[in-house]
Parts: structure tokens; sequence; C-alpha cells
């Protein structure tokens, strides 16, 4: 690769990176209105969990957790937090 292909890879990534984080900004907005219902938190909680994951994947160079990886993470938290909710033990 030439300086070019590798300034304009870095420009597409940095156009990337700026993407996600004017989403992440939109969704803690969505997250802070008082008029949603559960489940559409819940959707925009697990949509910022996927955006987080997906910065780090573009930015930094270490390996990160898959998409079924991330989802059963989260639904293993949910699970857990939602346990805790009724006064049950937390088994993980």
């Amino acid at each position: 690769m030439n300086l070019d292909d590798l300034n304009a890879m870095e420009a597409r990534r940095q156009s990337l990176l700026g993407q996600l984080r004017a989403a992440e900004s939109a969704l803690r907005n969505g997250l802070h209105t008082r008029v949603l219902a559960s489940n559409a938190r819940a959707h925009l909680e697990r949509a910022l969990a996927h955006l987080c994951e997906a910065y780090i994947a573009i930015n930094e160079s270490r390996s990160v957790r898959g998409v079924h990886q991330l989802v059963d993470d989260l639904t293993r938290i949910q699970q857990v937090m939602d346990d805790a909710k009724r006064g049950k033990s937390q088994r993980i």
C-alpha cells in the first residue's frame, strides 16, 4: 500500500468513528427520554452496547467480542439483574 491508500483508509476510519460518536450521542440522549417504554429502553441500551463494541473493533488493534458473544453477555447480565430485582440469589 502506498501513502495515499493509507491516508484514504485512515480518512474512512475517522469518518466512521465520527458517525459512531454521533450515533452514541443520539442514543444516550434518547435514553434520557422519560416516556420510553421499558422495551424501547432495552433496545436503546443494547444498541449502545453494540456501538461501543464497534468503536473498539474499529479503533483498537486487539480482538473484541463477536456479536453473538456480546448478545449472550448482555442477556446474562439482564437475567442477573432481573433475578436481583425479584430478590432471588444471583447465580452466574
